[in-house]
């Protein structure tokens, strides 16, 4: 940093709050061969110099430009001449920042150098790999419709059991090859996850964030892993998942080429999105250019900490409310990305959400938009103004967030591994279970006094909630299971079969974890989100060894993409058409009519037992019924009939249709 002297009067504002707004997009560089034009938003500052760099570590700009302030409070510069190749910094003095200049590639930057110290003048255009005009989202007309597969890119390919060439390992590019196999010879990689039949893969966060040292990747000594969740450049690349962290157009092709390739397999592609908070926040860029702005304080002027990270963003201010939808936006239009999860969405505002929301039906209905419905601490704002998992009806219906009721009803709580419930044979789950598998929406035949978190309805409509029983930041479904029941011979892989039977035959919208379908495990890691390879990558001999497993995942993903009675989509038709069947404790049963809702099996039923004996059902309906699921098999290969009761196998599920 060095002083600057104040080249220009500004006004004078007694908050942020009054700070103007800009006019128009937040881009900050417009590159031609002729001129380029330059803009960021600092209305507080006394001066704005660009400068301008030859190679992204020179030691001194070319050029010091210094910029001219503007009534929307941005300040904007032309260089003339063909400046492809360069890079740029702006150098900002606030008198808020203890009238030090600090330099920033600003809050906007499309592409990036190494660790994202600089941004880069590239020409867009120029990173779109061949067909790139012609690719197209995968049809998809539902949220219903949605099975979600969440993955880390370095998880799923970095392994050399997954088969995947040396240098594309833990990459982007390692979803462009196909034909990967595992040491047993069966599929990895894309080809895997177009045999499971999900429809969305959702990858952990992809922008240029600050934890792995990107000039160190090839240091064997250097742990090079983290999940993401400390953002630097929200609109460029990680270059931790590029094969070349030091050319700024070569992790935008990369990720293109990704998303291409998963296209054309089928698969659309969600994007994890942090705009909740910021990797810290004195180096920030938002700090670096307009201090004090982007992030929410207490009443004693210190940060609040509703991220759990050191700070939170303030979204309904509205350059910050501006910056994720035009950020989002951005990812939609420019990487063809598909939709978004929000982690902590409940710090945002309700206003950002849904005007996100409607932008994003402006381009495509049929996008998803979710998220995490509660923080780590109490935000600095108005709850019935935050997007919560009680303020979701408040949000469109087009907007989910995932439920813990059910998760923890199944698995037990998240703050103690080594608590059971349902699945472990404790008492008092089955409403919460039941509330799981109606979307979470308000049913006559819940009782939610006996919810266990929730003591009314928060979805309006079942896609508003998301099923899960595990995801990235919690243990592994099968580390969960160990550790928190005494498990007999057998048991972990029937009570997995039957966790997930709930959570794929739900109502909401069905989401795993990558490599729960081969019982992958973490080695008993919760919060493995900087933990090395030996405890995050997937050995792919483990889909060698739970061909079972995986076939059961299989079996079911495809049943329920086949049958529309377990995707109904509307919360009229859940509450006339799904019944619950008097079952003893232990056990969760329902009857739903898939005549009235189109579906070619006129009646189903659908039992879980999660006890260690058989169980005895009494069947609804007249007539015979064939088994779809049971006894740990999806599809069901027996012949047999039942017509008044069934007997359950202990810890499994039976789906019975008519």
């Amino acid at each position: 940093m060095m002083a600057l002297v104040s080249c220009q009067s500004k006004p004078v504002y007694q908050s942020v709050n009054d700070y103007p707004v800009k006019n128009g997009s937040l881009e900050e560089m417009r590159y031609s061969p002729e001129r380029t034009e330059f803009s960021v938003w600092s209305p507080n500052a006394d001066s704005v110099f660009l400068q301008i760099y030859t190679t992204s570590e020179a030691e001194s700009p070319t050029h010091r430009v210094p910029m001219r302030r503007q009534k929307d409070g941005s300040w904007i510069s032309t260089v003339k001449g063909d400046l492809m190749g360069c890079f740029y910094t702006f150098l900002v003095h606030d008198p808020a920042s203890d009238y030090t200049a600090h330099e920033t590639p600003g809050i906007f930057a499309k592409a990036v150098s190494t660790n994202g110290r600089r941004a880069a003048i590239i020409d867009l255009a120029a990173t779109n790999p061949e067909g790139w005009s012609e690719d197209q989202r995968p049809a998809f007309d539902a949220p219903q419709n949605a099975v979600v597969y969440e993955m880390h890119h370095r998880d799923m390919t970095i392994h050399p059991s997954a088969g995947i060439s040396i240098p594309h390992r833990g990459k982007f590019l390692a979803y462009t090859e196909h034909g990967t196999k595992s040491p047993g010879g069966l599929p990895t990689g894309i080809d895997h996850l177009v045999e499971l039949g999900v429809t969305h893969v959702h990858i952990l966060p992809s922008y240029d964030y600050g934890s792995v040292d990107e000039t160190r990747l090839n240091d064997p000594t250097y742990n090079a892993y983290n999940w993401g969740y400390d953002p630097v450049n929200y609109n460029a690349p990680d270059g931790g998942y590029s094969t070349d962290p030091t050319d700024p157009a070569c992790r935008i092709r990369e990720m293109k080429q990704m998303i291409q390739a998963l296209h054309n397999a089928g698969i659309r592609v969600i994007m994890d999105v942090v705009y909740n908070h910021t990797y810290d926040v004195e180096h920030s860029n938002f700090t670096q250019t307009c201090p004090g702005y982007f992030y929410r304080t207490r009443e004693d002027g210190s940060l609040g900490n509703a991220s759990g990270c050191g700070n939170e963003t303030a979204s309904e201010r509205e350059m910050m409310h501006r910056y994720i939808i035009e950020s989002c936006l951005y990812w939609l239009n420019e990487y063809h990305v598909d939709g978004f999860r929000f982690d902590l969405m409940a710090i945002h505002d309700v206003r950002t959400m849904t005007t996100l929301r409607q932008k994003m039906d402006e381009i495509d209905p049929s996008l998803l938009l979710y998220g995490e419905g509660w923080a780590a601490e109490t935000p600095q704002y108005p709850a019935d103004s935050l997007c919560l998992k009680a303020n979701m009806q408040a949000l469109p219906p087009t907007i989910a967030a995932f439920c813990d009721d059910m998760r923890d009803a199944l698995r037990g709580p998240f703050h103690d591994d080594h608590e059971g419930a349902w699945l472990a044979g404790k008492r008092g789950y089955e409403e919460s279970i039941k509330f799981g598998l109606v979307g979470c929406i308000d049913h006559p035949e819940v009782d939610m006094t006996k919810v266990n978190y929730s003591k009314t309805a928060w979805a309006a409509q079942p896609t508003q909630m998301m099923s899960y029983v595990s995801c990235h930041d919690d243990m592994m479904l099968t580390d969960r299971l160990k550790a928190s029941i005494k498990l007999r011979p057998g048991e972990l892989e029937r009570l997995d079969k039957l966790a997930q039977t709930a959570v794929l035959t739900s109502q909401g919208i069905p989401f795993i974890w990558c490599g729960e379908e081969i019982a992958r495990d973490k080695k008993g890691v919760h919060n493995s989100f900087c933990s090395p390879d030996n405890i995050n990558a997937i050995d792919w001999k483990l889909k060698d060894q739970n061909t079972d497993l995986y076939n059961y995942y299989k079996g079911l993903i495809a049943l329920r993409k086949a049958h529309p009675a377990f995707r109904m989509g509307d919360a009229d038709k859940v509450r006339a058409n799904m019944h619950f069947i008097s079952a003893p404790e232990g056990v969760v049963a329902y009857h739903l009519n898939g005549e009235a809702v189109g579906d070619e099996w006129k009646n189903i039923i659908v039992i879980l037992n999660r006890n260690r004996q058989y169980v005895r059902i009494g069947l609804p309906r007249n007539g015979a019924y064939h088994l779809a699921l049971a006894n740990g098999q999806c599809p069901y290969t027996g012949t047999e009939t039942h017509s008044t009761t069934i007997e359950v196998a202990p810890q499994s599920a039976v789906i019975l249709y008519q």
